[in-house]
């Protein structure tokens, strides 16, 4: 893709650009190739944002204004924001990007209603995310005022909640640019956002739906409380529904947006249909299948049909530990009567001190130990976020921004409250139940009140009695580790490779192809240390990648290398990979070698997956051999048994050689039964538990 293109259509973008129009750019374009219902448009690539920064010599005067800027001095903050936005509001519209614009809305129709998106980008900063720190704007029409707003979101790379978070991440500010969507408007009867798993209690096996009627700016705000609607992923069966009152939507009226009172006919009607409910949560779960994890996604509905809007993995999805789950005792402990209810957001129990906010202006008066109450968050109150212990908003539902957030930050907040800023008295002491939405007066006085959420409120009650059976755990990722190991458990009894390989994000023919195979080393070895160190002398059992060809493509470059199978399930895979293509499985086996030999944690074994016969399992073995790892008391070598033909031939593998097996219930539930439990027409015969397995 040309990187001096100023405009690109949706159809010619996909994953593999978010340098050049961000990560909402490149994901709109990847849902319209792949025949998702995304209302049409195109893209103002981000080497439009530099092509503006250097024609009008703008680097220069946004650094003399930033300079010496405090980002914990709210009004410091503000005033250089302003400033940073007004130079670039003011500047010269490039005549060369103009006419690439023009040509594209025109191709859009006449004088067509469109919304104007912020995508950032970064360049060499894997780790940033840049979600809900620029603006978005509704029903714009015309070139004048398209010109206006691409403008106004270029400026909003210069927000106070984006230059707070590039500070507090050491990111320089002109390593990031800006595209910027343009597409047509759905004119939404009802819009939402939808979860492909639970978001509060991670359960995989739920799809959340939430509606509201009008535009779906409110339910993103977490200005309006939404319905709340929960299906069942596999059978489609809807779970509960909750139907709220709402007598404000946001409407287009001429070329802008107002707020106009919903007809009483509407204000406690349900907003969706059970019909329509099944029909969005079938979108969410095709989805989640070909992006290959959990989505976070906008909706709208606009004369029956439904239309996506947007697509992002969650980024808030974490094992739940003792931190995380509400316990009714310890609630009871350190808390009296109940005094309000909301919609539970993110989990956890915390005591503070009440701070209310009218706005985003006051966020200098939180301190650290506080609760934050307010009538709901936006993106500028992150800093006042990152000081509380917990967070109570009158309106939003699970999906609002001070739900997202609060779970990212691992803060407890209940939502959707109604009355939190006039119920709670400032200063008074409270407990807030996050998981349970509920909101107590605490029994402790200010100067016993628990500021560190990072330690639980309670304690589990661990047994001591030493068991005969061993009690593994599976893990994935590394950041859990620490966490993971202070339980009383045994060791990992399954390590994947799949979320750190994921993690690095570039498939790794691609990194071999440009003489870099010592990245995926180094990364996945990286990774592996950390859980094998936070478990001491405890085994770590790293099973080697199983992605699937179709799993695999997804990754950065990946469609170079993965053949397009008809049913990757039963293909490239495994140990088959492994023998007819060494390259990728040889990075894994150097990774373990340093990990062992380099780092000395001997605590780190091997596991094969996919295996479909006893020679396969002795070829994979030389393998190992010849790259210098030999199966003896300190290093082990076990085997997924996942494939009907590792319960029936069982002795035989034995017999060459393995010191374990771990069984894998999903694909050997599948194989056993002939069924997928990804294809909704057939789930339902999917059970782990049928006689057979």
């Amino acid at each position: 893709m040309p990187k001096n293109k100023f405009v690109l259509w949706f159809h010619e973008i996909d994953k593999e650009d978010v340098e050049i129009v961000g990560g909402k750019g490149a994901n709109l374009g990847e849902m319209t190739q792949a025949g998702f219902p995304v209302p049409g448009g195109f893209v103002v690539t981000s080497a439009a944002y530099k092509h503006m920064i250097e024609e009008n010599q703008l680097a220069d005067k946004i650094k003399d204004l930033l300079k010496g800027l405090d980002v914990e001095d709210p009004d410091a903050l503000n005033r250089a924001s302003r400033n940073v936005q007004k130079v670039i509001e003011s500047s010269p519209f490039p005549k060369a990007i103009e006419e690439q614009v023009f040509k594209a809305y025109d191709k859009l129709g006449k004088d067509p209603l469109v919304a104007v998106r912020s995508s950032a980008t970064a360049e060499d900063l894997p780790q940033a995310s840049f979600a809900g720190q620029q603006e978005t704007y509704l029903n714009v029409r015309g070139d004048a005022s398209l010109l206006v707003h691409i403008r106004k979101a270029w400026a909003s790379l210069f927000e106070p909640r984006a230059i707070y978070y590039r500070v507090q991440q050491g990111f320089d500010h002109f390593k990031v640019a800006l595209a910027v969507p343009v597409q047509k408007m759905a004119q939404s009867d009802v819009s939402g956002i939808m979860f492909t798993i639970n978001p509060v209690t991670n359960d995989k096996s739920k799809i959340i739906v939430e509606a509201i009627w009008g535009l779906g700016e409110k339910i993103v705000q977490g200005a309006i409380t939404p319905d709340h609607y929960e299906v069942d992923k596999n059978t489609f069966d809807i779970v509960s529904t909750k139907t709220v009152h709402q007598d404000i939507e946001m409407v287009r009226s001429g070329d802008g947006n107002i707020d106009r009172k919903v007809p009483k006919s509407r204000q406690t009607k349900r907003k969706l249909t059970d019909k329509q409910i099944v029909e969005i949560a079938k979108l969410g779960k095709k989805l989640q299948q070909h992006y290959f994890f959990p989505q976070d996604i906008e909706w709208a509905m606009e004369d029956g049909k439904m239309f996506i809007v947007q697509t992002r993995p969650i980024t808030t999805i974490q094992a739940t530990t003792e931190k995380s789950v509400s316990s009714v005792k310890a609630v009871k402990a350190i808390s009296g009567k109940l005094i309000l209810k909301g919609e539970p957001a993110s989990p956890g129990v915390a005591t503070g001190i009440v701070n209310i906010l009218k706005s985003a202006k006051e966020i200098g008066k939180i301190k650290r130990g506080d609760i934050l109450v307010t009538d709901m968050t936006t993106p500028d109150f992150v800093p006042a976020m990152k000081k509380a212990v917990a967070i109570v908003t009158n309106k939003g539902g699970q999906t609002s921004h001070a739900a997202i957030v609060s779970r990212e930050l691992g803060v407890p907040c209940v939502v959707g409250t109604k009355t939190a800023t006039t119920t709670l008295k400032q200063g008074r002491v409270i407990t807030v139940d996050g998981a349970a939405g509920s909101v107590y007066e605490s029994n402790l006085k200010p100067s016993s009140v628990i500021t560190n959420i990072q330690e639980p409120a309670y304690h589990m009650p661990e047994s001591t009695h030493k068991t005969a059976t061993k009690v593994y755990v599976n893990l994935g990722e590394p950041e859990l580790a620490e966490d993971i190991a202070k339980r009383n458990v045994d060791g990992v009894g399954l390590l994947r490779a799949e979320f750190m390989m994921a993690g690095i994000g570039v498939h790794p023919k691609k990194l071999i192809h440009e003489k870099k195979g010592h990245i995926f080393v180094d990364k996945l070895a990286e990774g592996l240390s950390k859980i094998a160190k936070a478990f001491g002398d405890r085994p770590v059992v790293y099973r080697a990648s199983d992605f699937k060809t179709n799993e695999y493509s997804h990754l950065k470059g990946g469609e170079a290398y993965e053949p397009n199978e008809p049913n990757p399930m039963l293909g490239y895979r495994g140990a088959f990979r492994y023998i007819h293509d060494p390259d990728v499985f040889e990075l894994e086996l150097e990774a373990i070698k340093k990990v062992r030999n380099v780092m000395g944690l001997k605590n780190l074994h091997l596991m094969i997956p996919f295996v479909r016969n006893v020679k396969e399992m002795q070829e994979v073995k030389k393998l190992v051999v010849a790259a210098g790892l030999s199966r003896n008391a300190s290093f082990k070598l076990w085997m997924m048994v996942e494939i009907p033909v590792n319960v029936i031939l069982l002795d035989s593998f034995i017999d060459i050689g393995i010191d374990g097996i771990s069984v894998g219930t999903n694909d050997l539930t599948m194989l056993m039964l002939g069924t997928d439990r990804d294809n909704e027409t057939v789930a339902a015969d999917y059970d782990e538990r049928n006689p057979a397995i």
